[in-house]
This record gives C-alpha cells, sequence and structure tokens, in this order.
C-alpha cells in the first residue's frame, strides 16, 4: 500500500520494530531518547539535535496519542537508561493528510513529503479537537501500516 492511497477517515493497523536507544533527558513530561533512525539533515534550517520526546505521563492523553512507545514504559526510565522505541502494533484512524512539495525541512533525513496524521481508534474526540500523531513519509524507521 502506498501513502498515495490513504484518505480521511481511513483506518490503518501500524507498527514499527522496537530499536534499542538511550534515555538523554527526563522530565515530569516526558523522556527525552537519542532517535535511531532518521539522521540530522545538515541542509535545515529546524537545527534539529537527532532526539525525540516520548510522553511519559502515564494514562495522559499525550501519552494515549502518541504511536512511538518505550520499553521499558517512559514513567520506570532514567536519563542513562538504555530502552527500546518503537510502534506497537494498532489501530488508527487517519484525521488528516498533509501533502508537500517540496518536502518539508523538519531538521532530519529524508525530509517527509507526506505526514499521516492519526488518532487510536478506540480514542473519543467527539468535538474534533485531537491533534494526533505524525506518520512522516518517506521514513527511515520501519513503519509498517496497512489499511483494513
Amino acid at each position: 500500500m502506498s501513502d498515495e492511497t490513504v484518505e480521511v477517515g481511513d483506518i490503518l493497523r501500524v507498527s514499527c520494530a522496537f530499536a534499542p536507544t538511550q534515555v538523554v533527558n527526563v522530565s515530569e513530561w516526558d523522556v527525552s531518547i537519542v532517535w535511531p533512525w532518521e539522521q540530522i539533515d545538515p541542509a535545515s534550517a529546524s537545527q534539529w539535535n537527532g532526539r525525540c520526546a516520548i510522553p511519559r505521563r502515564q494514562g495522559s492523553f499525550e501519552s494515549r496519542t502518541s504511536l512511538f512507545q518505550t520499553d521499558p514504559a517512559p514513567w520506570t526510565l532514567s536519563a542513562g537508561d538504555s530502552c527500546g522505541v518503537g510502534i506497537p502494533e494498532q489501530l488508527v484512524r487517519v484525521i488528516d493528510i498533509g501533502y508537500c512539495d517540496p518536502p518539508q525541512d523538519v531538521g532530519w533525513l529524508p525530509r517527509p513529503h507526506t505526514m499521516l496524521i492519526v488518532l487510536p481508534v478506540d480514542l473519543e474526540d467527539p468535538e474534533g479537537l485531537a491533534e494526533g500523531d505524525t506518520i512522516s513519509l518517506p521514513s527511515v524507521a520501519p513503519i509498517r501500516f496497512e489499511l483494513v
């Protein structure tokens, strides 16, 4: 399945194999890890530092909408710990799609040309206010998704 066949409202089964990484920093709200996939874009105006923040508060809205998870759970981690990061298989609904031509300068390579904004299917959002999480395409992360 290609990203061109995905439409708003579609249900996708999404997953990403867990990769080893290192915890760099821990705050009350998130765990900052070294991102094991995409590389820093030296020509970017965004100055990405090669890290990603994973929501840390157990049961929070942010942790429920975040695709990427750590193993062990983020609220158990401390700076310097080793962990895994990936996406446990789950069903998500596409709530928006962004197309970028030229590909978007986000700070890493490859620069994405498509951004699928998704929410877990079991998350109720009757007001349509949730921002969801983003699947950036292309991605070096081995994200798998299929139309359900």
